[in-house]
């Protein structure tokens, strides 16, 4: 079964194979793969779900095969929600050491106990027939106070994990597999796929 994802992000593609592994006889495929697809999709919702539906619906007139589209991004309680659904494109910021470094000098001044953050990964899936499911993903931690971390990529070199006391861009790629937003997002979508 082949499943177009509404993303040219290697990152994501590439953690949706690894949850589900080939022996699945399931396959992602990025929307580039198809001969023609939306070159610039305008994600003008005002929630995670409302802009993962948008990104799915925007490759149903390019293809007959089911889609999947993720929205996702970080969420810092002390900065009022930010930078929300706006984590892809924060501050209109030129790579993910930026965005880190804004949200770092922004939470200088506050103390530990008031740096909770969550991940949120929302999926949205068409299938074949056009019936639209969602599954919603979350991971909670905190915002560490400097960039650690080589693994990763986004914001996980600032997102810290208490449990793991560290960062997720310093916890074995099949750890994050297993605990991030989108791995627990997938979860339920691999239990919906097998009921």
């Amino acid at each position: 079964m082949e499943i177009i994802v509404a993303s040219q992000n290697s990152h994501k593609i590439d953690e949706m194979s690894a949850k589900f592994g080939s022996s699945n006889g399931i396959f992602f495929l990025p929307m580039n793969k198809l001969p023609d697809y939306p070159k610039d999709i305008i994600e003008n919702g005002t929630t995670f779900e409302e802009n993962a539906i948008i990104k799915a619906q925007a490759i149903l007139p390019f293809t007959d095969k089911a889609i999947i589209a993720d929205d996702s991004g970080l969420v810092v309680d002390a900065l009022n929600g930010e930078p929300g659904i706006y984590s892809a494109r924060y501050k209109g910021c030129k790579d993910d050491t930026e965005k880190n470094r804004i949200i770092l000098d922004a939470m200088t001044d506050v103390p530990d106990e008031k740096r909770t953050a969550h991940f949120i990964c929302v999926l949205a899936y068409l299938d074949t027939d056009w019936n639209l499911h969602t599954f919603t993903g979350i991971c909670a931690g905190l915002i560490h106070t400097t960039l650690d971390g080589s693994n990763g990529f986004g914001y996980d070199p600032i997102f810290y994990l208490p449990e793991y006391r560290t960062t997720m861009a310093d916890i074995l790629p099949e750890e994050k597999n297993r605990i991030s937003h989108r791995a627990l997002a997938l979860d339920k979508f691999h239990n919906f796929l097998n009921h």
